[in-house]
């Protein structure tokens, strides 16, 4: 068999050009990747201004213990909770931001009582909803922390925006994400058409990195992430579910691990990649923690579009119509086949 017969038979697969790992969130967004289907120059610059929001707070987090914002400011925001110096700083790094070019009409932040109007100008076609800073209680002590936003578009023809841009459900969201500050500072962005995808920042450069692509979350995890401390203000539908959860039945499953940070970006994050399940259900008045607008619907609308579920243990948490800026509901989010356990506990059937 000659040379040229051994080299025609050997099998050869093209090189995958598919993957767009190594591009920069600028690029992705501009380049129309992230599946929206009428991007307008104003939302690719709303979204890059969101990405330039992140690279501030990163730089304020990393130079928080050299900075002097460390600890308490002594006030209390909106929720009756004690606002750190850390909190104010992301949020007024968001507004400044977001204020900037004009596509923002308003914003509706945990720190903020009422709506903050930015934009009066009828081009401003969006509004955003923001947690500045989740996981407050671990900025002191250097654990993960984050910030959660939503988009939505707001009513047309209206100069300026009003709390009805705000009060709809989730399902209306055209884009969501987080950042999360830990090891690295990585940001996750959806418009729930195109895909989850993660940018991990590159401080010698300046710029977010496309390094996980298209993340989908398992159908089902081994790990589950609630508050334990919490366990004497639970339904006894969330006790039988906890104990069975961590119940010894190696061919189910089962005790799945315990793993809890006290930061929601921190926890759903995880449970985003590695599959599982977060739950921070009502407690046995029927009262919820989380908040509807600016935590748990911009989650769910992220799960969801990762393949997985968010509920408030019998609702979807996107088909839930707002009723105030500050709404707290409950949040189980999680691999589809976690959260229908979940479920299953909560409507008796287990």
């Amino acid at each position: 068999m000659s040379l040229f017969s051994d080299q025609r038979n050997l099998s050869w697969n093209p090189p995958d050009t598919s993957s767009r790992i190594g591009i920069t969130l600028e690029t992705y967004i501009l380049e129309g990747m992230l599946g929206f289907p009428a991007a307008t120059g104003a939302f690719t610059s709303l979204l890059n201004q969101i990405g330039l929001a992140a690279k501030l707070v990163t730089s304020k987090v990393r130079r928080a213990g050299l900075a002097n914002v460390l600890g308490y400011t002594g006030q209390t925001n909106v929720q009756g909770e004690i606002v750190q110096k850390l909190d104010e700083v992301a949020n007024e790094t968001l507004l400044s931001v977001l204020g900037r070019r004009g596509h923002c009409a308003a914003v509706v932040s945990e720190e903020l009582g009422e709506m903050r109007i930015l934009s009066t100008d009828p081009r401003a076609k969006y509004v955003v909803v923001v947690d500045p800073l989740d996981g407050s209680s671990n900025i002191d002590v250097n654990i993960s922390i984050g910030t959660i936003f939503g988009v939505l578009r707001k009513g047309d023809g209206k100069l300026g925006a009003d709390p009805s841009d705000f009060l709809r459900p989730g399902r209306d969201l055209v884009a969501a994400g987080y950042v999360l500050y830990g090891s690295s500072t990585l940001l996750v962005l959806t418009t729930g058409l195109g895909g989850v995808h993660g940018f991990t920042y590159d401080p010698t450069v300046g710029e977010f990195f496309l390094s996980h692509e298209n993340i989908r979350i398992p159908e089902r995890g081994a790990t589950f992430s609630i508050n334990e401390g919490h366990s004497a203000r639970w339904p006894e539908a969330v006790r039988r579910w906890n104990a069975w959860i961590k119940e010894e039945r190696k061919e189910e499953g089962r005790p799945y691990g315990a793993r809890y940070v006290g930061s929601l970006v921190a926890d759903a994050h995880r449970t985003l990649l590695k599959g599982g399940i977060f739950a921070y259900p009502a407690d046995r008045g029927g009262q919820g923690k989380l908040r509807l607008l600016y935590e748990a619907n911009p989650f769910a609308f992220l799960f969801e579009a990762a393949g997985g579920k968010a509920s408030t243990g019998s609702d979807r948490i996107l088909d839930l119509v707002p009723k105030s800026l500050h709404e707290r509901v409950p949040l189980i989010l999680g691999s589809p086949r976690d959260v229908d356990d979940f479920e299953q506990f909560l409507r008796g059937e287990r």
